[in-house]
C-alpha cells in the first residue's frame, strides 16, 4: 500500500494518492507496532502522522547469503551477460523494468557492458533506447541462474531514487561484487556512511558525474573490485535471515506485546470503574 502511493504519481492516477494515505493511516493505526524496513520509509509515515513515532521500528535487513553467494560465479552466465565479449567490465542490474526505477540514467555510461536482468513494463522502451549500445536484456531469471548473474558480473548500479529497501542491493552485495548506488531511499540504511567507499559507493542522486566517478575505478580497477565485493560479502553474512528473525522474535514482537497490554488496560479501566462503582469488593473486618 505505501509503495502505490510512491509510485502513482509516476504514472497515472495521481488522485489516488490522497485516499492511499487515509487507508494508510487506518490500518496502521489498529496496529499494535509498524515495521519499517528503513529509516527512509520511518521518516515519511511520521511525516503524515501515519501512528506514534514509538510504534514505528526499523526491521534490520536479511538477506539469503546462501542462494546469493560468489561461488555461483560462472563463465558461461557471462558470456550471456555481456553478449559474448566476457573479458570486458559488466555492468548488472537486477530488479522491475519500470520507468521510476531512472535506468535511462546508465545509457550514458561508456566503455562497459550492462546485463538487466528483470522485467517490467518500461522494457520495451529500454530496448529501444540502448539499441546499437553494449546491452543485453535477459528478461526474468529465477533460481541458480539468478544467483549466477549477480556473481558473475563486476559491478552492480542501482540509479533508482525511490527503492524502500533495495533487497536487490544487498542480493548483490551478498554475491560479492560492489555497489554504486543512489543515495536515497532505503539504500543508505544498506550502505551507511561509514561502509561508503569499502563495501559499496554510494553517489549524489541524479550527479551523473558523481556517480561516473565511483564507477569509474571499479571498472578499470579489477584488485579494487574484488577487495571491495570481499567486504560487501562479509558485511552481508552479518545480516542474514536468520538473525533478522531472531530480532524480531525477540525483540518486535515483545514491543508489540506491550502495546496491545496497555491498549487493553486503557480500554478496560472504565469497565473496571464502573464495577468498583457498582459492585465494590466486600468490607473485611
Amino acid at each position: 500500500m505505501y509503495l502505490f502511493s510512491r509510485y502513482i504519481p509516476r504514472y497515472t492516477f495521481s488522485w489516488l494518492v490522497k485516499p492511499m494515505w487515509l487507508i494508510i493511516k487506518f490500518l496502521h493505526r489498529a496496529a499494535d507496532l509498524t515495521l519499517v524496513p528503513s529509516a527512509a520509509i520511518a521518516g515519511d509515515l511520521l511525516a503524515a502522522r501515519v501512528t506514534a513515532a514509538n510504534k514505528i521500528r526499523l526491521w534490520n535487513k536479511g538477506v539469503d547469503s546462501e542462494k546469493f553467494h560468489p561461488k555461483y560465479r560462472s563463465h558461461e552466465m557471462r558470456l550471456r551477460l555481456s553478449n559474448g565479449e566476457p573479458d570486458k567490465p559488466l555492468i548488472v542490474h537486477v530488479g522491475r523494468l519500470g520507468v521510476e526505477k531512472s535506468l535511462d540514467f546508465l545509457k550514458r555510461l561508456p566503455d562497459a557492458r550492462i546485463a538487466f536482468v528483470g522485467d517490467g513494463p518500461y522494457r520495451e522502451e529500454l530496448e529501444k533506447m540502448f539499441e546499437g549500445m553494449p546491452a543485453v536484456f535477459t528478461g526474468m531469471l529465477v533460481g541458480e541462474e539468478l544467483s549466477q548473474a549477480y556473481a558473475s558480473g563486476d559491478v552492480f548500479v542501482m540509479p533508482s531514487e525511490s527503492e524502500t529497501l533495495g533487497l536487490v542491493v544487498l542480493e548483490a552485495m551478498s554475491s560479492g561484487i560492489p555497489v554504486v548506488a543512489a543515495c536515497a531511499g532505503g539504500i543508505p540504511d544498506i550502505i551507511p556512511v561509514d561502509q561508503d567507499g569499502k563495501t559499496s559507493y554510494l553517489y549524489n542522486p541524479g550527479d551523473f558525474e558523481d556517480c561516473l566517478s565511483k564507477l569509474r575505478p571499479l571498472l578499470l580497477n579489477k584488485e579494487l573490485r574484488e577487495t571491495m565485493g570481499k567486504a560487501a560479502r562479509e558485511e552481508m553474512e552479518k545480516y542474514d535471515w536468520k538473525e533478522a528473525t531472531r530480532k524480531i522474535r525477540n525483540e518486535q514482537y515483545n514491543a508489540a506485546i506491550w502495546f496491545w497490554r496497555k491498549k487493553r488496560a486503557q480500554l478496560l479501566r472504565p469497565f473496571q470503574w464502573l464495577a468498583k462503582r457498582f459492585f465494590p469488593s466486600p468490607q473485611v473486618n
